[in-house]
């Protein structure tokens, strides 16, 4: 969610002059991305950045820079395995949870919980014979700490969490397995969503575990301090294609009022993050309109957030971990559709959409070749207005074409309301808002200090960081 991402989604819901609900958060500043070994980074060292303070290795998940892509071993080296602010929050008496629209194993939420040398081990099946002393990311979060212990836990991924071989009614992966290519199933035999179950029970903890949008919005949060969630096998749905009955996935805003609902109930706190991550799947797939919807999602979301709970107390913070390559190119009319055409090049002649990427996938590539009646051959490019580019399957035109789009290397920007939102002011390390938001919470090494007050509600979004601080 890159800034003209959110430009794209201030004109789509208001227009030119409009303001997103985080846009009037009193507090902006500006985060700089690249990760520890590459210019440009990927999900997974960002969120290492933001949520355990230090820059990583590009596809490395809650480890610091020593770790190498694959390399196990040096993965378990204990001085190389991050804390994150979840388990900050842990070891400070708050609770903690997160929400996510993709699975959760997957590169932004696990380096809450996990310590990983490669973003795509989320389960068993993806351990190459080279990493056979590692844990994958399903069993850390369900048997290690902090992953086991933290209060909310909401997204999908059935498939990494349960084994076809261990399938009943009530908890079962479906046999097909959706054509992703990140995709990881479970081929071991466990069942880790029975797994958290059964712990909960034997440890005599009130729990709920939910797998629909009615049960989400029927279970008691007054009698729930361990909630798990899982709606998918893989990731959530997009917007335009969910479900939104009862018995469908819920929206990433019902997610959220769940998780405060149950975290809120702690005297000491809570922290929260919410990913968004649908916005970065469909920038993949080149399908701007689809990403801004899942922008504008995102933006109620935050909404939710903002009306449950006070600025005096809670910290609310909205970021991003990467860019991508979108672009709003000159020079449409004000007032226009975003998703339209801004006009005839002056060059060729040929009208341009007003949204376009830098790269993006086969299907981005709008070029053919034209021989004329001289017999030169020239490429030309496709006119947009043959095609309903307002369509949610319309597929914005790349100028590079590689597998699909790929992230880009700006900074994002980062809004803050509440306690301490003083502290996001200027151009930042992305890595400085884990330290920050420690100072604010009084955790960690801040956790004796008199500088604040030791109760704070924290959110995060795309990244929606909420955290409680009560005084």
């Amino acid at each position: 969610m890159g800034p003209n991402t959110v430009t794209a989604t201030r004109i789509y819901k208001g227009g030119e002059s409009h303001r997103l609900i985080y846009e009037n958060f009193p507090h902006v500043g500006l985060l700089k991305t690249y990760a520890a070994d590459k210019m440009v980074p990927d999900s997974a060292c960002t969120a290492t950045a933001l949520l355990c303070g230090i820059k990583a290795n590009k596809d490395t998940v809650g480890v610091d820079a020593r770790v190498k892509r694959k390399d196990c071993l040096s993965s378990l080296e204990p001085d190389a395995r991050l804390k994150s602010l979840a388990a900050m929050a842990l070891e400070t008496g708050k609770s903690a949870g997160f929400v996510t629209t993709m699975r959760v194993t997957h590169a932004t939420p696990s380096p809450l919980y996990a310590h990983s040398a490669d973003r795509t081990w989320e389960c068993d099946a993806n351990l190459p014979p080279t990493a056979a002393t590692c844990k994958d990311h399903a069993r850390q979060l369900i048997e290690d700490w902090p992953g086991r212990d933290l209060n909310v836990i909401l997204g999908g991924g059935r498939l990494s969490l349960v084994s076809s071989k261990s399938r009943n009614p009530n908890i079962s992966a479906t046999p097909d397995i959706p054509k992703n290519r990140w995709v990881c199933a479970r081929k071991d035999g466990l069942n880790l969503i029975e797994e958290y179950m059964k712990n909960k029970e034997t440890q005599g903890q009130k729990y709920a575990y939910v797998s629909n949008r009615r049960e989400l919005q029927s279970f008691n949060a007054n009698e729930t301090d361990y909630l798990l969630g899982i709606f998918s096998d893989s990731h959530l749905d997009y917007e335009y294609e969910r479900d939104k009955g009862p018995d469908g996935m819920p929206s990433i805003s019902d997610m959220v009022v769940a998780a405060i609902n149950v975290l809120k109930k702690n005297e000491n706190g809570y922290f929260l993050m919410v990913e968004g991550g649908n916005i970065d799947m469909a920038h993949h797939r080149g399908r701007a309109k689809v990403a801004i919807e899942e922008a504008a999602a995102m933006e109620e979301a935050v909404k939710v957030a903002v009306d449950m709970t006070d600025e005096e107390d809670t910290l609310l913070i909205v970021t991003s971990d990467h860019t991508h390559t979108l672009n709003i190119n000159g020079y449409p009319d004000r007032g226009s559709n975003i998703f339209g055409t801004a006009g005839a090049s002056p060059h060729d002649g040929i009208n341009y959409t007003t949204l376009a990427y830098s790269t993006g996938g086969p299907s981005s590539f709008k070029y053919y070749a034209y021989t004329d009646n001289q017999n030169r051959t020239t490429v030309m490019r496709q006119d947009p207005t043959q095609e309903e580019t307002n369509s949610v399957y319309y597929t914005q035109n790349a100028g590079i074409i590689l597998d699909e789009n790929s992230h880009g290397g700006g900074d994002v920007i980062i809004y803050a309301r509440g306690p301490h939102s003083h502290l996001f002011h200027n151009i930042h390390e992305q890595h400085y808002v884990y330290h920050a938001i420690l100072y604010a919470a009084k955790m960690g090494p801040y956790a004796s200090s008199n500088c604040c007050n030791s109760f704070i509600s924290l959110a995060f979004v795309i990244i929606l960081t909420v955290i409680n601080i009560i005084v």
